[in-house]
């Protein structure tokens, strides 16, 4: 076990070394930098002016150097200062992951309890109009883009209530604070819910014709322990997949929904530092990120262990 996850952070570490180069050099390989993109707006066309700008924020600088410098900035808990802002770049993440993460956490907690417990229904009752109306809301979820639900979502808050829930002020309280992010959340976690009913259902289908289930049949066990004690906990390993996938992918892939209920969070400010080339605050973000799916992928390798006591990481 110890030398697998010495292999394992390791990789990890390789990894993000690897995502850290790829994303500090497409960012110089974009045209344009924050120079560019003042002197644009501004209308301004006085060649030493950009240049002077350009050597007060390292721009003129060899791509290893600025490479080294952010790198070694960032080890030493460094990241830098936004050239759109100048502030730090960790005073302007900071306050929004915590956003990002209620919304994410949220949007997740609404797709397990819904995806697994009807996926495990629409297996039971197979071929039933349960299971067929099951079958038609995971397939409507898949398709159905998470802005355009939103959309649908805001459209009928308008129409029914007269209000739009979007984010104004940071709320108070656990209850508003619920509130406040359950819409938007449900938006997003309703494709992640889909995703899960059917892969659960397809699993349990796969499992409740095992043989060890048909011997439990005929011991007499119960169909609530057949299904949630023997079949779902064997089944579980293929979901348990999805479920880490998904949250890495949300942690990532709220862009559209923070920006439709003018959410202040991670995914949102990445848009707006990557319009304004904002160099440090795109790697950090990214970096973020990187370091975010990296480890649930960690974690995920982890509970396939507990999860099946035929998995062994050995040395």
């Amino acid at each position: 076990m110890g030398a697998y996850l010495v292999r394992r952070f390791g990789l990890m570490v390789l990894t993000l070394f690897g995502i850290s180069i790829i994303i500090f050099m497409l960012l110089r390989l974009t045209p344009g930098n924050i120079a560019d993109i003042l002197f644009d707006a501004g209308g301004f066309v006085d060649p030493a002016d950009k240049a002077r700008i350009e050597a007060d924020l390292g721009l003129d600088r060899p791509i290893p150097v600025q490479y080294a410098k952010w790198i070694g900035g960032l080890l030493q808990g460094d990241l830098g200062i936004s050239y759109q802002t100048e502030r730090p770049a960790l005073q302007e993440i900071a306050p929004r992951i915590p956003i990002t993460a209620r919304l994410a956490v949220l949007a997740l907690a609404f797709a397990v309890l819904l995806g697994v417990p009807f996926g495990v229904i629409s297996a039971v009752k197979q071929d039933t109009k349960l299971d067929y109306v099951l079958r038609v809301i995971s397939l409507t979820g898949l398709s159905m883009p998470a802005f355009w639900l939103g959309l649908l979502i805001l459209m009928g808050f308008v129409a029914y209530f007269g209000t739009i829930p979007i984010y104004s002020d940071a709320p108070t309280g656990f209850w508003n604070a619920l509130l406040m992010y359950s819409v938007p959340a449900a938006a997003v976690g309703f494709r992640s819910s889909a995703l899960m009913m059917r892969l659960t259902r397809s699993s349990m289908l796969e499992v409740l014709r095992q043989d060890y289930i048909r011997t439990a049949r005929s011991k007499g066990a119960s169909e609530v322990t057949i299904n949630y004690y023997h079949a779902l906990k064997n089944a579980m390993l293929p979901v348990v997949t999805v479920i880490g996938i998904e949250a890495a992918f949300l942690l990532g892939g709220l862009i559209v929904t923070e920006t439709v209920f003018n959410i202040p969070g991670v995914a949102r400010f990445l848009v707006e530092a990557v319009r304004w080339r904002d160099y440090p605050m795109v790697q950090n973000l990214v970096m973020f990120i990187a370091v975010v799916v990296v480890s649930i992928n960690f974690i995920i390798d982890m509970l396939y262990a507990a999860l099946d006591p035929r998995i062994k990481y050995g040395d």
